[in-house]
């Protein structure tokens, strides 16, 4: 009963979370065009500046977070971050400037750690053989998550373009208080470890966590992966624009349909994939599908191609929860929060450059001069998903299966 309680929490808050992720993508480029940012090219560099913003602090603070959980428990980091988040929202409902949206998305790097101490509580209640279908539970509220967030996103815009962060603030609010209820502690006392000096350092906690015997291959996978995944929340909305000349509501609705994938193939598909054909051949499926969508993705100019190609890009989202637990089965129970930390940070450097680079090709691809190709960017992510899998064949010895 207390494990089942404490995971049906986590995967609200974590569902709660994709909800305020969820509803900016969609109507990203009118929040551009509110604080004056630009046409089409300019407002998605500047959304990709606003989304480096939150990964530079959730970078700085994801190792210390996990640390200090390790050290105090899961439940009061939990509980303070969710508060923080809806604190953000409230920043980004009244924010009249880009510099104020600056600020805003900033702090909700700082409470990053929702995330981050919502996987350590996970991995603490689950037995190494669970932790990639458990993880895939926390891909699945995700998904669910996305599903309402950019529909909610969408519909609401066409009210005010507030709207979507007064939910998003509520919500988060609403959360903190079910957790401070009835949320139970994960981490006993005598499994938790001391904070230290060198915890303050994000730096040499993950430099501490490569040295980790059997963690710096699926640690750099991550980072890899990561970049190379973000450019679909970077460039959606811009580049389903550009391309079919969608508007709001649509990108949110198309948003909705990829979060109903990713819950299906989160929580209904990946257990059974994982029973049928083990860790490793499930990871290595979700690879190809990466890339096959992202080279995809780069050609195409249809809608019907694009709905093919999104099935497969909903599969490529078996591969982070799969590494993520590769990674834990590494570590002790002590460690777990300074793991997830670290994941959590090298998420962020990838989250940090990611939209930059992204957005930079696809400025140059649209922009006047030059020649137009719009698809460039899924196309520099397929040759990233290609240049990594040497590396991925090394992961079959971390399989739990």
């Amino acid at each position: 009963m207390l494990k089942n309680r404490a995971t049906t929490f986590i995967l609200i808050t974590l569902m709660i979370d994709a909800i305020g992720i969820g509803i900016v993508f969609p109507i990203m480029p009118d929040l551009m065009d509110r604080v004056g940012a630009g046409d089409t090219g300019q407002g998605a560099f500047w959304g990709g500046v606003l989304m480096a913003s939150y990964a530079g602090a959730l970078f700085l603070c994801g190792p210390i977070v996990g640390s200090i959980s390790d050290a105090i428990g899961r439940r009061p980091i939990l509980i303070a971050a969710l508060v923080m988040l809806a604190v953000d929202y409230v920043i980004m409902a009244l924010a009249d400037s880009f510099w104020l949206l600056l600020v805003g998305r900033t702090l909700a790097g700082l409470a990053g750690a929702t995330y981050i101490t919502a996987t350590a509580y996970m991995a603490d209640i689950s037995s190494p053989q669970e932790k990639a279908s458990n993880f895939g539970l926390i891909g699945a509220a995700f998904g669910i998550g996305f599903v309402l967030g950019p529909a909610v996103g969408g519909i609401a815009a066409e009210i005010s373009l507030s709207a979507p962060f007064w939910i998003a603030a509520a919500l988060s609010a609403a959360n903190a208080v079910f957790g401070f209820f009835v949320l139970p502690e994960s981490l006993k006392p005598e499994k938790r470890r001391p904070f230290g000096k060198r915890d303050l350092n994000p730096f040499k906690s993950i430099v501490d966590a490569f040295r980790i015997p059997g963690l710096a291959v699926p640690l750099l996978c991550i980072f890899i992966f990561e970049f190379a995944n973000l450019v679909y929340p970077t460039l959606w909305a811009f580049w389903t624009r550009e391309v079919f000349d969608w508007p709001t509501l649509y990108i949110g609705l198309s948003l909705a349909a990829y979060g109903v994938l990713l819950a299906l193939v989160q929580g209904g598909l990946m257990p059974i994939l994982i029973r049928w054909i083990g860790d490793f051949r499930t990871l290595m499926l979700g690879m190809v599908s990466a890339l096959v969508a992202m080279i995809g993705f780069g050609f195409t100019g249809t809608v019907v191609v694009l709905i093919i190609f999104l099935l497969l890009a909903a599969l490529s989202d078996l591969v982070p929860a799969l590494m993520t637990a590769m990674a834990s089965n590494q570590v002790d129970e002590d460690r777990q929060g300074v793991v997830q930390g670290v994941i959590a940070s090298l998420s962020s450097v990838a989250a940090v450059a990611s939209p930059l680079v992204m957005t930079g090709i696809f400025q140059g691809a649209v922009d006047d001069e030059g020649v137009y190709f719009p698809g460039a960017p899924f196309l520099f992510a397929a040759v990233l998903v290609l240049a990594m899998m040497p590396l991925v064949f090394r992961l079959r010895g971390h399989a739990s299966i």
